[in-house]
């Protein structure tokens, strides 16, 4: 049976990326330079790899989405809505693209999202309340 493992990010720019998601968004990772990249948030695996060599790669051109990519997130979890509103000025201080500010939903969730250099949506979010 398959497995999940990771999510991959197909990147402009690995040092941009990984410095983001190491310094900024706190993910922890033995990168030296090569060609791929893996990050770790806990159990979460985040791995990424040049879209240029992965164009060679594969010997096919592809098309990537441009400014925000509304195809997918990846979701930070907070435990207080507090943290939630801190976190999110903190990062979006540090360099991140705001998207959406931290809002109380209907479902008893807070909350917002912040894009990553190359545009992927961040999630930044809580469901413990205050």
């Amino acid at each position: 049976m398959l497995k999940m493992n990771a999510v991959g990010l197909f990147v402009n720019d690995m040092n941009t990326m990984v410095s983001f998601y190491r310094d900024v968004m706190g993910m922890t990772t033995d990168w030296n330079g090569d060609a791929n990249a893996e990050l770790y948030s806990g159990e979460m695996r985040l791995i990424m790899y040049s879209r240029q060599n992965f164009e060679v790669m594969t010997a096919k051109t592809y098309t990537y989405p441009g400014n925000l990519n509304g195809t997918m997130e990846l979701s930070f979890d907070l435990p207080t809505f507090d943290e939630v509103d801190i976190e999110y000025q903190r990062i979006v201080a540090a360099g991140a693209t705001p998207v959406f500010p931290p809002t109380n939903e209907p479902w008893g969730q807070r909350t917002s999202y912040v894009a990553d250099p190359d545009g992927n949506l961040i999630e930044i979010s809580s469901f413990g309340g205050k």
